[in-house]
């Protein structure tokens, strides 16, 4: 801490009363990544298990409901 005249200039540390370590961005970029890899595996394995993988949304409705395709 400093003190020019009636101005007192204060670090940016001693401000804050500690310091800041930016461990928040790598838990963000941590979670992203398995957020990513999680929806990742799921839309793979769905994709790989699909007995008919050319049938469209609105062709297998009409399947459910009991209409030819």
């Amino acid at each position: 801490m400093e003190t020019r005249g009636d101005e007192v200039h204060v670090d940016v540390e001693e401000a804050r009363a500690g310091n800041t370590p930016h461990i928040v961005r790598y838990v963000l970029l941590i979670s992203l990544a398995l957020a990513i890899i999680a929806l990742s595996a799921i839309w793979i394995t769905g994709a790989l298990t699909d007995e008919n993988p050319e049938r469209t949304g609105s062709e297998s409705a009409r399947t459910i409901q009991g209409e030819a395709p």
